[in-house]
Protein backbone atom coordinates (compact mmCIF):
# COMPACT_ATOMS: atom_id res chain seq x y z
CA UNK A 1 0.00 0.00 0.00
CA UNK A 2 1.48 3.28 -0.80
CA UNK A 3 0.46 6.10 1.71
CA UNK A 4 -0.10 9.89 1.01
CA UNK A 5 3.21 12.03 1.83
CA UNK A 6 1.41 15.14 2.01
CA UNK A 7 2.82 18.76 2.44
CA UNK A 8 1.81 20.60 5.04
CA UNK A 9 2.08 24.61 5.64
CA UNK A 10 5.87 25.29 7.13
CA UNK A 11 5.05 28.03 9.89
CA UNK A 12 1.77 29.01 12.09
CA UNK A 13 1.23 31.92 14.80
CA UNK A 14 -1.43 32.02 16.82
CA UNK A 15 -2.63 34.26 18.71
CA UNK A 16 -4.73 37.37 19.70
CA UNK A 17 -3.00 40.15 18.39
CA UNK A 18 -0.72 38.27 16.05
CA UNK A 19 -0.80 39.64 13.09
CA UNK A 20 1.30 42.42 14.83
CA UNK A 21 4.14 40.33 14.17
CA UNK A 22 3.86 39.92 10.20
CA UNK A 23 6.24 42.82 9.97
CA UNK A 24 9.07 40.51 11.84
CA UNK A 25 7.71 37.66 10.22
CA UNK A 26 8.36 38.32 6.37
CA UNK A 27 11.28 40.17 6.87
CA UNK A 28 13.49 37.77 6.29
CA UNK A 29 11.67 36.52 3.24
CA UNK A 30 12.30 39.94 1.69
CA UNK A 31 14.42 39.86 -1.14
CA UNK A 32 16.40 42.86 -1.99
CA UNK A 33 14.26 45.35 -3.56
CA UNK A 34 11.37 43.09 -4.66
CA UNK A 35 8.14 44.03 -3.10
CA UNK A 36 5.94 41.91 -1.10
CA UNK A 37 2.55 41.71 -2.69
CA UNK A 38 -0.47 42.44 -0.58
CA UNK A 39 -3.89 40.92 -1.67
CA UNK A 40 -6.50 42.18 0.96
CA UNK A 41 -10.58 41.50 0.72
CA UNK A 42 -11.56 43.97 -0.67
CA UNK A 43 -14.42 43.66 2.34
CA UNK A 44 -11.53 45.92 4.08
CA UNK A 45 -10.84 49.00 1.55
CA UNK A 46 -11.20 52.47 4.24
CA UNK A 47 -10.75 49.76 7.23
CA UNK A 48 -8.54 50.16 9.95
CA UNK A 49 -7.05 46.51 9.05
CA UNK A 50 -5.68 48.26 5.93
CA UNK A 51 -4.05 50.91 7.59
CA UNK A 52 -1.97 47.71 9.53
CA UNK A 53 -0.55 46.26 6.72
CA UNK A 54 3.75 46.58 6.97
CA UNK A 55 4.18 47.86 3.95
CA UNK A 56 7.91 48.69 2.87
CA UNK A 57 9.73 50.20 -0.08
CA UNK A 58 7.65 49.31 -3.31
CA UNK A 59 5.36 46.96 -1.56
CA UNK A 60 1.95 46.97 -3.02
CA UNK A 61 -1.04 46.47 -1.39
CA UNK A 62 -4.11 45.03 -3.93
CA UNK A 63 -7.66 45.27 -2.53
CA UNK A 64 -9.07 42.15 -4.58
CA UNK A 65 -12.83 41.62 -5.23
CA UNK A 66 -14.35 38.88 -3.88
CA UNK A 67 -17.19 39.29 -4.64
CA UNK A 68 -17.28 35.89 -6.98
CA UNK A 69 -15.57 33.10 -6.40
CA UNK A 70 -11.85 33.47 -8.00
CA UNK A 71 -11.40 32.84 -11.62
CA UNK A 72 -8.63 31.83 -13.66
CA UNK A 73 -8.80 34.64 -15.57
CA UNK A 74 -8.54 37.05 -12.36
CA UNK A 75 -5.46 35.10 -10.86
CA UNK A 76 -3.61 35.63 -14.78
CA UNK A 77 -4.55 38.89 -14.93
CA UNK A 78 -2.79 39.84 -11.19
CA UNK A 79 0.02 37.63 -12.31
CA UNK A 80 0.94 39.53 -15.34
CA UNK A 81 0.51 43.04 -14.06
CA UNK A 82 2.88 42.18 -11.61
CA UNK A 83 5.86 40.72 -13.73
CA UNK A 84 5.20 43.77 -16.05
CA UNK A 85 5.61 46.19 -13.19
CA UNK A 86 8.02 44.61 -11.21
CA UNK A 87 9.46 41.79 -12.67
CA UNK A 88 9.61 39.31 -9.58
CA UNK A 89 8.16 39.92 -6.05
CA UNK A 90 9.48 38.41 -2.93
CA UNK A 91 6.16 37.02 -2.28
CA UNK A 92 2.35 37.07 -1.84
CA UNK A 93 0.53 37.83 1.46
CA UNK A 94 -3.18 37.08 0.83
CA UNK A 95 -5.57 38.88 3.58
CA UNK A 96 -9.46 38.12 3.92
CA UNK A 97 -11.58 34.83 3.32
CA UNK A 98 -11.09 31.99 1.51
CA UNK A 99 -11.04 33.40 -1.97
CA UNK A 100 -8.36 36.24 -1.00
CA UNK A 101 -6.46 33.23 0.41
CA UNK A 102 -6.74 31.20 -2.23
CA UNK A 103 -5.84 34.14 -4.92
CA UNK A 104 -2.91 34.50 -3.30
CA UNK A 105 -2.25 31.06 -3.15
CA UNK A 106 -2.81 30.49 -6.92
CA UNK A 107 -0.91 34.29 -7.58
CA UNK A 108 2.38 32.82 -6.28
CA UNK A 109 2.71 29.94 -8.18
CA UNK A 110 1.70 31.97 -11.06
CA UNK A 111 5.16 34.58 -10.85
CA UNK A 112 7.14 30.91 -11.38
CA UNK A 113 4.94 28.88 -13.65
CA UNK A 114 4.39 29.38 -17.36
CA UNK A 115 0.99 29.73 -19.02
CA UNK A 116 -2.86 30.52 -17.39
CA UNK A 117 -3.62 29.48 -14.21
CA UNK A 118 -6.42 27.17 -16.01
CA UNK A 119 -3.45 24.44 -17.39
CA UNK A 120 -3.08 23.64 -13.61
CA UNK A 121 -6.62 22.91 -12.15
CA UNK A 122 -6.63 19.28 -11.51
CA UNK A 123 -4.49 17.36 -9.32
CA UNK A 124 -0.09 17.70 -8.90
CA UNK A 125 -0.03 19.52 -12.48
CA UNK A 126 1.87 22.61 -10.80
CA UNK A 127 5.99 21.14 -11.21
CA UNK A 128 7.53 24.83 -10.36
CA UNK A 129 7.87 26.31 -6.73
CA UNK A 130 5.63 29.65 -6.38
CA UNK A 131 7.26 32.53 -4.53
CA UNK A 132 7.19 33.04 -0.92
CA UNK A 133 3.40 33.21 0.16
CA UNK A 134 1.90 33.83 3.94
CA UNK A 135 -2.33 33.62 4.62
CA UNK A 136 -3.93 35.57 6.77
CA UNK A 137 -7.72 34.85 7.74
CA UNK A 138 -10.27 37.19 8.34
CA UNK A 139 -13.13 34.57 8.49
CA UNK A 140 -13.10 30.91 9.96
CA UNK A 141 -14.35 28.08 8.17
CA UNK A 142 -12.57 27.56 4.95
CA UNK A 143 -9.70 25.85 5.68
CA UNK A 144 -8.17 27.40 3.14
CA UNK A 145 -5.00 28.74 5.38
CA UNK A 146 -3.86 24.80 5.28
CA UNK A 147 -5.06 22.89 2.35
CA UNK A 148 -3.29 21.89 -0.93
CA UNK A 149 -5.92 23.15 -3.17
CA UNK A 150 -6.35 26.58 -4.71
CA UNK A 151 -10.04 26.46 -6.00
CA UNK A 152 -10.60 28.45 -9.39
CA UNK A 153 -13.37 28.92 -11.47
CA UNK A 154 -12.03 28.03 -15.25
CA UNK A 155 -13.21 28.31 -18.61
CA UNK A 156 -14.04 25.22 -18.52
CA UNK A 157 -14.55 23.56 -14.83
CA UNK A 158 -14.34 24.59 -11.11
CA UNK A 159 -11.48 22.86 -10.04
CA UNK A 160 -8.63 23.48 -7.70
CA UNK A 161 -4.98 23.66 -8.07
CA UNK A 162 -4.13 20.51 -6.16
CA UNK A 163 -0.44 20.21 -5.18
CA UNK A 164 2.37 20.30 -3.47
CA UNK A 165 3.65 23.44 -4.22
CA UNK A 166 -0.02 25.39 -3.29
CA UNK A 167 0.26 25.11 0.35
CA UNK A 168 0.96 28.64 2.28
CA UNK A 169 4.94 28.91 3.63
CA UNK A 170 3.48 30.78 6.54
CA UNK A 171 -0.04 31.52 7.66
CA UNK A 172 -1.02 33.90 10.52
CA UNK A 173 -3.95 32.79 12.85
CA UNK A 174 -5.49 35.92 15.12
CA UNK A 175 -8.79 35.59 16.28
CA UNK A 176 -9.19 39.23 16.71
CA UNK A 177 -9.37 39.55 12.83
CA UNK A 178 -12.39 37.58 12.95
CA UNK A 179 -14.29 39.79 15.38
CA UNK A 180 -16.99 41.55 12.91
CA UNK A 181 -17.36 39.54 10.20
CA UNK A 182 -21.03 39.90 9.34
CA UNK A 183 -23.24 36.80 11.08
CA UNK A 184 -24.67 35.42 7.80
CA UNK A 185 -21.11 35.23 6.19
CA UNK A 186 -19.99 33.91 9.63
CA UNK A 187 -22.69 31.02 9.89
CA UNK A 188 -21.80 29.95 5.87
CA UNK A 189 -18.11 29.72 6.68
CA UNK A 190 -18.54 28.35 10.05
CA UNK A 191 -20.93 25.73 8.14
CA UNK A 192 -18.12 24.71 5.58
CA UNK A 193 -15.87 23.92 8.46
CA UNK A 194 -18.77 22.25 9.94
CA UNK A 195 -19.25 19.76 6.41
CA UNK A 196 -16.18 19.66 6.11
CA UNK A 197 -16.72 17.69 9.13
CA UNK A 198 -19.13 15.23 8.19
CA UNK A 199 -18.30 14.53 4.77
CA UNK A 200 -14.71 13.33 6.32
CA UNK A 201 -15.78 11.20 9.20
CA UNK A 202 -18.50 9.62 6.98
CA UNK A 203 -15.92 9.11 4.23
CA UNK A 204 -14.42 6.04 2.57
CA UNK A 205 -11.20 7.39 2.79
CA UNK A 206 -10.93 8.02 6.87
CA UNK A 207 -8.48 7.09 8.96
CA UNK A 208 -6.66 7.84 12.70
CA UNK A 209 -4.96 11.26 10.86
CA UNK A 210 -8.00 12.44 9.79
CA UNK A 211 -10.53 11.15 12.51
CA UNK A 212 -8.68 13.14 15.24
CA UNK A 213 -8.78 16.64 13.25
CA UNK A 214 -12.24 15.72 12.26
CA UNK A 215 -13.41 14.94 15.67
CA UNK A 216 -11.66 18.20 17.05
CA UNK A 217 -13.03 20.05 14.51
CA UNK A 218 -16.57 19.26 14.83
CA UNK A 219 -16.39 19.27 18.42
CA UNK A 220 -15.93 23.10 18.03
CA UNK A 221 -18.27 23.51 15.50
CA UNK A 222 -21.02 22.06 18.11
CA UNK A 223 -19.71 23.77 20.92
CA UNK A 224 -19.88 27.88 18.46
CA UNK A 225 -23.29 26.89 16.81
CA UNK A 226 -24.98 24.03 18.97
CA UNK A 227 -24.13 25.24 22.50
CA UNK A 228 -23.40 28.71 22.81
CA UNK A 229 -26.29 31.06 22.75
CA UNK A 230 -24.41 34.37 22.28
CA UNK A 231 -21.41 34.83 20.42
CA UNK A 232 -17.99 36.08 21.86
CA UNK A 233 -14.43 36.43 21.65
CA UNK A 234 -13.97 32.39 22.07
CA UNK A 235 -16.03 31.64 19.96
CA UNK A 236 -14.27 33.65 17.28
CA UNK A 237 -11.33 31.85 19.09
CA UNK A 238 -13.03 28.32 18.53
CA UNK A 239 -14.07 28.73 15.30
CA UNK A 240 -10.32 29.73 13.84
CA UNK A 241 -9.10 26.32 15.65
CA UNK A 242 -12.08 24.41 14.23
CA UNK A 243 -11.17 25.83 10.61
CA UNK A 244 -7.55 24.94 11.19
CA UNK A 245 -8.38 21.53 12.26
CA UNK A 246 -11.23 21.24 9.92
CA UNK A 247 -8.74 21.71 7.27
CA UNK A 248 -6.24 19.28 8.46
CA UNK A 249 -9.08 16.29 8.52
CA UNK A 250 -9.56 16.36 4.95
CA UNK A 251 -5.70 17.22 4.15
CA UNK A 252 -5.28 13.14 4.63
CA UNK A 253 -8.60 12.76 3.59
CA UNK A 254 -11.44 13.79 1.53
CA UNK A 255 -14.49 16.20 1.40
CA UNK A 256 -17.48 14.64 -0.30
CA UNK A 257 -21.86 14.98 -1.83
CA UNK A 258 -22.46 18.68 -0.26
CA UNK A 259 -18.48 20.06 -2.23
CA UNK A 260 -18.86 17.85 -5.18
CA UNK A 261 -22.47 19.12 -5.93
CA UNK A 262 -21.85 22.81 -4.81
CA UNK A 263 -19.15 23.16 -7.27
CA UNK A 264 -21.25 22.87 -10.10
CA UNK A 265 -23.67 25.30 -8.48
CA UNK A 266 -20.82 28.03 -8.37
CA UNK A 267 -19.21 27.48 -12.01
CA UNK A 268 -22.72 28.09 -13.92
CA UNK A 269 -24.09 30.58 -10.87
CA UNK A 270 -21.43 32.03 -9.26
CA UNK A 271 -22.68 30.67 -6.00
CA UNK A 272 -20.61 31.51 -2.70
CA UNK A 273 -18.57 28.46 -1.77
CA UNK A 274 -19.87 28.67 2.23
CA UNK A 275 -23.42 29.50 1.10
CA UNK A 276 -23.45 26.85 -1.67
CA UNK A 277 -22.56 24.09 0.72
CA UNK A 278 -25.44 25.26 3.22
CA UNK A 279 -27.95 25.24 0.11
CA UNK A 280 -26.77 21.69 -1.23
CA UNK A 281 -26.15 20.25 2.46
CA UNK A 282 -29.60 21.41 3.41
CA UNK A 283 -30.73 18.14 1.06
CA UNK A 284 -28.75 15.99 1.79
CA UNK A 285 -30.54 13.57 4.34
CA UNK A 286 -29.97 10.29 2.73
CA UNK A 287 -26.13 10.74 2.36
CA UNK A 288 -25.91 12.60 6.39
CA UNK A 289 -28.86 11.88 8.12
CA UNK A 290 -27.60 12.67 11.52
CA UNK A 291 -25.52 15.76 10.06
CA UNK A 292 -28.37 17.50 8.17
CA UNK A 293 -30.25 16.64 11.42
CA UNK A 294 -27.81 18.84 13.10
CA UNK A 295 -27.15 21.20 10.72
CA UNK A 296 -31.15 22.47 10.75
CA UNK A 297 -30.84 22.83 14.52
CA UNK A 298 -27.74 25.14 13.71
CA UNK A 299 -29.83 27.25 10.89
CA UNK A 300 -32.99 27.59 13.16
CA UNK A 301 -30.97 28.33 16.41
CA UNK A 302 -29.16 31.10 14.63
CA UNK A 303 -31.88 32.56 12.10
CA UNK A 304 -30.00 32.11 8.92
CA UNK A 305 -32.08 31.85 5.59
CA UNK A 306 -30.85 29.33 3.59
CA UNK A 307 -31.69 29.76 -0.22
CA UNK A 308 -34.20 27.67 -1.54
CA UNK A 309 -35.25 26.95 -5.19
CA UNK A 310 -32.28 28.03 -6.86
CA UNK A 311 -32.25 26.07 -9.58
CA UNK A 312 -35.73 26.55 -10.37
CA UNK A 313 -36.24 27.41 -14.29
CA UNK A 314 -32.95 26.24 -15.37
CA UNK A 315 -32.69 24.76 -18.59
CA UNK A 316 -31.45 20.58 -19.63
CA UNK A 317 -28.32 22.54 -21.00
CA UNK A 318 -27.87 24.30 -17.67
CA UNK A 319 -28.19 21.07 -15.69
CA UNK A 320 -25.97 19.13 -17.79
CA UNK A 321 -23.09 21.80 -17.43
CA UNK A 322 -23.49 21.77 -13.53
CA UNK A 323 -23.60 17.68 -13.63
CA UNK A 324 -20.82 17.84 -15.55
CA UNK A 325 -18.44 19.74 -13.56
CA UNK A 326 -19.47 17.60 -10.52
CA UNK A 327 -18.76 14.56 -11.66
CA UNK A 328 -15.09 15.71 -12.55
CA UNK A 329 -14.31 15.44 -8.65
CA UNK A 330 -13.63 12.15 -8.69
CA UNK A 331 -12.05 12.29 -5.23
CA UNK A 332 -14.64 13.55 -3.50
CA UNK A 333 -17.34 10.91 -4.87
CA UNK A 334 -15.04 7.85 -4.05
CA UNK A 335 -15.11 9.38 -0.63
CA UNK A 336 -18.25 9.62 0.00
CA UNK A 337 -19.58 6.29 -1.76
CA UNK A 338 -16.90 4.08 -2.57
CA UNK A 339 -15.00 2.73 -5.25
CA UNK A 340 -18.22 1.98 -7.41
CA UNK A 341 -19.18 5.36 -6.75
CA UNK A 342 -20.10 6.25 -10.75
CA UNK A 343 -22.71 3.07 -10.99
CA UNK A 344 -24.11 4.91 -7.64
CA UNK A 345 -24.48 8.36 -8.74
CA UNK A 346 -25.81 8.26 -12.32
CA UNK A 347 -26.24 11.15 -14.48
CA UNK A 348 -30.08 11.32 -13.69
CA UNK A 349 -29.72 10.83 -9.57
CA UNK A 350 -27.69 13.84 -9.37
CA UNK A 351 -30.01 15.42 -11.74
CA UNK A 352 -32.85 15.38 -9.25
CA UNK A 353 -30.43 15.85 -6.86
CA UNK A 354 -29.68 19.25 -8.40
CA UNK A 355 -33.19 19.91 -8.74
CA UNK A 356 -34.15 19.90 -5.26
CA UNK A 357 -31.79 22.91 -4.64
Amino acid sequence: MKFRNFKMVDYVVYGRGSFNQLDEIIAPRRKGDAPMVFLLDHFFENSPLAHRIPLRGKDKLIFVDVTYEPKTTYVDKIAGDLKQEFGTVSGVIGIGGGSAMDLAKAVSLMMTNPGSSADYQGWDLVKVPGVYKAGIPTLSGTGAEVSRTTVLTGPTKKLGMNSDFTPFDQIVLDPELTANAPVNQRFYTGMDCYIHCIESLTGTYLNEFSKSYGEKALQLCQEVYVKKDTWDAESDDKLMMASYAGGMSIAYSQVGVAHAVSYGLAYLLGTKHGIGNCIVFDKLEEFYPEGVYEFKKMVEKNKIDIPQHITKGLTDEQFNTMIDVSLVMKPLWENALGKDWEKLMTRDRLRALYEKL
